[in-house]
């Protein structure tokens, strides 16, 4: 297909998705960069606030399947300028907490709210790109959301120690409604809608977003057929394991490294923000292949194979952190543990795409509310096995068990296979 211009027009749609998962994550790990500044202030025990990390992780399951099912629904332009309009309001809250109780309530509200993020983007993308590009265009998104919170582990750092933690909150909050006007103004929900896209890329879009050979489903498919589906289940526990190495970085691994090695505030968010770069680059080099794969005529390789080099690393990573007894030593390791971690994304999001395709929102954050339980358990397990065995090794063992585990859940994956047949 010939198109006009150099810049096609659903690319400015993927630019819109990618500043959104750069928000998404800055608003989310500010408060691990303000761990210690909230812990003084409000009198809070590392197992407390082990709890406010969780509670996040929690609101932000329970609410992935509803806000999936409203984006199919009502559509990616009104849900996602709602949900952060309504997350932004609990970031800034977030400034306005007071005590142990009030802060776990905003915090689990903000989790709810960020919620519809993914789910809603996944819905935007089986509209807008085309099947033989929606590994990149994941892969562009999530690193979105890595480079957003490497971004924020030092530049939060400097905005605590400059403008204090409650300051810090209402501004981030402040911008997030910026970005849900911007959104609405601009982003419609299907190509069909957007008076300014050409007629031939608009035509190449309608003929190639879904692969012609799938099945046909039906239009309406009842809640119930997603939770017999086997394909929809093997998603679910190989995310799980996804999110438990991965929510470590964004929860633990700041106030981990700084604790451990003796590092200062600004220094640590340094140091903290290289694994979560490296994550970055594992989402572009996992999409890459993605698309690289598909095109060689192979659907479900395209999706297996990337995930099962990711988890390989990311269990590598974590145990060789272990053995580590330098800041260096650990941040190498553990870079290469979130780069795995962060290649297992862009398949787990396409193959959501791919079985759910019209109802690609209900099964994107079927499957996110899942590995959200994984993150729950990481950000109360780390504090609570280090108390109890005054080590982080047995975690790092666990979150590689997990890893390994889900390779062999991949392979019996079906991408081609919609999820009311498998």
């Amino acid at each position: 297909m010939k198109e006009h211009g150099y810049f096609p027009k659903r690319y400015f749609m993927v630019v819109g998705t990618f500043l959104l998962a750069l928000l998404l994550y800055i608003d989310r790990i500010c408060i691990s960069v303000a761990k210690d500044p909230i812990s003084e202030a409000l009198n809070l025990s590392d197992k407390q606030m082990g709890w406010i990390l969780a509670s996040f992780s929690l609101g932000y399951a329970f609410f992935q399947t509803p806000s999936g099912i409203l984006a199919d629904r009502f559509g990616p332009r009104r849900v996602l300028t709602m949900i952060v309009t309504l997350w932004s309001v609990f970031t800034a809250l977030t400034g306005a907490a007071f005590n142990f109780v009030s802060l776990l309530i905003v915090r689990f509200l903000f989790g709810a709210g960020e919620a519809g993020a993914f789910p809603g983007m996944s819905r935007a993308i089986f509209s807008w790109i085309p099947l033989k590009e929606r590994g990149l265009v994941t892969g562009i998104n999530f690193s979105g959301s890595r480079l957003g919170a490497a971004f924020a582990l030092p530049a939060v750092a400097w905005m605590v120690n400059d403008f204090g933690w409650r300051v810090t909150f209402f501004i981030l909050g402040a911008v997030g409604v910026l970005w849900a006007l911007a959104w609405y103004f601009l982003f419609r929900d299907t190509p069909e809608e957007h008076n300014g896209i050409s007629k031939e890329e608009k035509e190449f879009i309608i003929a190639s977003r879904q692969n012609k050979k799938a099945t046909k489903t039906k239009e309406k498919i009842h809640f119930g057929t997603l939770l017999k589906s086997k394909n929809m289940w093997l998603a679910m526990a190989q995310y799980f394991a996804s999110n438990f190495t991965f929510f470590f970085a964004l929860t633990w691994l700041f106030p981990h490294i700084k604790s451990e090695y003796g590092l200062e505030t600004v220094e640590a968010g340094f140091y903290s923000a290289i694994p979560l770069t490296f994550g970055a680059i594992g989402n572009w080099v996992s999409g890459w292949l993605i698309d690289r794969i598909f095109k060689n005529g192979n659907w479900n390789k395209s999706r297996i194979l990337p995930a099962s080099i990711g988890f390989a690393l990311a269990a590598i990573g974590l145990l060789g952190s272990i053995y580590m007894d330098s800041a260096v030593g650990a941040i190498v390791f553990l870079s290469i543990a979130i780069f795995g971690a962060d290649m297992t994304l862009p398949p787990s999001w396409a193959f959501c795409v791919d079985i759910g395709q019209k109802h690609s929102g209900t099964v994107s954050g079927t499957m996110n509310m899942a590995g959200n339980i994984g993150a729950f358990i990481t950000a109360l397990l780390f504090p609570y096995l280090l108390a109890w065995t005054g080590s982080t090794t047995l975690f790092f063992i666990v979150g590689a068990t997990l890893n390994i585990m889900a390779i062999f859940i991949w392979y019996n994956m079906k991408p081609s296979k919609h999820f009311s047949l498998y």
